[in-house]
């Protein structure tokens, strides 16, 4: 079907796409392929958007993209600007004290770091003019024929979109959907962590303090000069234990077990932990997959790549993946724009992924050894100037999409 505009001219309709998920990776999507003409549809599961969150880092290639899309000023605004990581023994002495720059390969002065939420208000401001949200709703089932992808929302709606993407998470339903149960793809990293908030009774103020025995990390990290910090507790487990993590309760006794007898203030934050109503447990992991789309239905962000926080990428990921997949389908049909996407992204993501030894996992050792070892690099960090960055996070230059005409 066509359609004449004002003029006379018949022009092609728009093509209509659907996105499953309204984190980051999703409304960023939305962004741009609002951008190269598509009209785009946002369904999300939770009732609003959500707020809140862990700081997360935007970094390296990813920082070009929100230039791109205009929000860099506004995120330049939001910056937490953490100016303290001091890391603990296990009675609760200093080992080291050093600028957090140094230990997560991030640059001083460039890359940002933000609240989760004003990453996602951000995103989602440059793009609710424009796109149409169905919050408190989801994809239910998909099914896929010549003209279309059929979607049965678990609203009870049914509608037919050109294209669907998923940007659901790490435990994506449209992944599941398309290429079967999470599995198949899901690489367990061997640890499990919990993340709450709780009173900043400690008086602490742009810093992290993060206290380690082998195994075990627990970290209290403030956020500018708030009434609350958020608490993070992370612990090795050689085996998934899959079952912790489908019953609350459960999750919370995993971690009161394996912090029983530790010291400094973490008896506080088990007890917190009980009666947190914000508590948010997983395992560490990332997702691998051979091919990130099938037919008209493509994955993006922690649905199709999910690196792990022990890389910090995870954010910076989504944004790219975005711009990328989005821009690869700008002037192309669906099999051939998924096929740029996978060709001109995989490098980048594989990179990004492969940090794990590099990131945050050299935080958390395991044994009494490395350990030892971790405390010496961290005494020598002390003296040395701001990282420079890592080479992986800026390892893909941006290129220029030209809008479908």
């Amino acid at each position: 079907m066509t359609r004449t505009d004002r003029c006379g001219i018949r022009t092609r309709p728009r093509r209509t796409v659907l996105i499953s998920g309204a984190g980051i990776a999703g409304p960023a999507l939305a962004f741009w392929l609002n951008r190269y003409g598509y009209a785009v549809t946002v369904v999300e599961k939770a009732p609003t958007l959500r707020s809140g969150g862990y700081p997360v880092d935007v970094r390296g290639t990813a920082l070009e993209v929100v230039r791109r899309m205009g929000i860099w000023p506004r995120l330049r605004d939001a910056h937490v600007e953490t100016r303290r990581f001091t890391f603990l023994d296990g009675d609760g002495g200093t080992v080291a004290s050093i600028a957090p720059h140094a230990v997560a390969g991030s640059v001083a002065g460039r890359d940002l770091e933000v609240r989760r939420g004003d990453l996602t208000d951000a995103l989602y401001t440059a793009v609710r003019d424009d796109v149409e949200f169905l919050f408190d709703d989801s994809v239910d089932s998909v099914h896929q024929s010549g003209h279309g992808v059929d979607v049965a929302f678990r609203g009870g709606g049914r509608r037919t979109f050109d294209m669907v993407f998923g940007a659901d998470g790490l435990h994506s339903r449209t992944r599941e959907l398309l290429f079967g149960p999470e599995e198949r793809f899901h690489r367990y990293l061997g640890y499990c962590f919990a993340g709450f908030t709780l009173p900043n009774t400690l008086g602490l103020s742009h810093e992290v303090m993060m206290w380690n025995t082998p195994g075990r990390a627990a970290a209290l990290y403030a956020v500018g000069d708030s009434d609350e910090v958020h608490a993070f507790l992370n612990v090795a487990h050689p085996q998934p234990p899959s079952g912790a993590f489908r019953d609350p309760g459960a999750q919370r006794d995993l971690f009161a077990s394996a912090f029983a007898d530790a010291g400094w203030e973490v008896p506080g934050m088990i007890a917190s932990l009980r009666d947190a109503d914000d508590l948010f447990a997983d395992m560490v992991s990332q997702i691998h997959m051979p091919r990130w789309s099938s037919g008209r239905i493509a994955l993006v962000g922690d649905a199709a790549y999910a690196p792990s926080f022990l890389t910090g990428q995870g954010s910076s990921l989504a944004l790219v993946g975005a711009y990328m997949l989005a821009g690869s389908l700008a002037q192309r049909d669906a099999a051939q724009g998924f096929a740029a996407y996978e060709h001109d992204t995989r490098e980048f993501v594989t990179l990004n992924q492969d940090q794990i030894g590099q990131g945050d996992a050299a935080l958390f050792p395991t044994t009494a050894e490395a350990l030892e070892r971790r405390n010496d690099m961290l005494r020598g960090l002390g003296a040395m100037p701001s990282a420079t960055g890592r080479p992986a996070h800026s390892a893909l230059a941006l290129p220029d999409f030209v809008p479908h005409g």
